[in-house]
């Protein structure tokens, strides 16, 4: 739904016609539904235009892809983008699309499966290293699917940035791992060890439930060996996580990631 290959008035005028609807849905149940929208990020102008207009509509934050055709995150002409974001306190939440490499990975479904991860950790580093989340500190960046391959190697990026800071140091002297708290992923990992993990990697006040409804890579699907997944599987399986966590993950870190407290839905 980014549309990001189109021309940008084109995909302006399917963005509007987008938010429009996810704004009137999300007010005509305010209990059930908080809205995002989507921009044409191809045109930052245009971006900045429309997520300005989201904010008029109720809307509390924009989703946008994990790079803008052959530009990464960290691209100089999409800063003031994320700049209007973090002046607007409009969150962004970030999910992969037209996967690098998957040309090379027709079979096994591997874009899916190896190519998305490793696009939420193109989309962190470039963020991280890019400079983007050093000079927009309150920037509200949730990543999807757990962060991808991120969170596994954390450790590999640190250490890459600390050997080879003339590669990696180039853009922001904040060390990688210093980031870890400042952004959000959600839970959808599909694994009840994975989900420790990054509940740890980011701080259990940073993970905000996931299904990626309605793909068949998420969590609410009849998959075709007939198993059944529902959203939130995983943390029922958590024995030994607290009813406070689980409650963080279920509900109030999302409402956190958006700028919102509870009693804005129940009013």
């Amino acid at each position: 739904m980014f549309s990001y290959w189109a021309k940008p008035k084109d995909c302006l005028d399917l963005s509007a016609m987008i938010n429009d609807h996810i704004a009137e849905c999300a007010a005509g149940n305010p209990r059930r539904f908080i809205g995002l929208g989507t921009v044409p990020m191809q045109d930052t102008d245009l971006a900045i235009d429309e997520l300005k207009r989201c904010k008029t509509l109720g809307l509390k934050g924009v989703e946008i892809g994990t790079h803008i055709n052959d530009m990464t995150l960290s691209d100089p002409s999409i800063f003031k983008f994320f700049q209007e974001a973090e002046r607007l306190g409009m969150s962004v939440f970030i999910h992969p699309w037209d996967m690098v490499g998957k040309d090379l990975m027709e079979k096994y479904w591997l874009p899916w499966l190896v190519g998305m991860p490793a696009e939420c950790s193109l989309a962190m580093c470039s963020l991280m290293m890019g400079g983007v989340l050093e000079r927009c500190p309150d920037l509200r960046v949730m990543i999807a699917h757990g962060g991808g391959s991120l969170p596994g190697t954390m450790g590999r990026i640190q250490h890459g940035y600390d050997v080879r800071p003339d590669l990696c140091a180039v853009d922001s002297k904040v060390n990688p791992m210093d980031f870890l708290g400042s952004f959000w992923a959600d839970s959808c990992v599909h694994d009840t060890m994975a989900l420790d993990y990054i509940c740890k990697v980011y701080h259990d006040d940073k993970v905000a439930l996931g299904s990626d409804y309605p793909f068949p890579l998420g969590e609410y699907t009849k998959a075709s060996m007939g198993k059944d997944y529902a959203v939130g599987e995983a943390l029922d399986a958590m024995g030994d996580w607290t009813e406070d966590r689980i409650k963080k993950v279920e509900c109030t870190n999302a409402l956190d990631w958006l700028n919102m407290d509870v009693k804005e839905i129940l009013r």
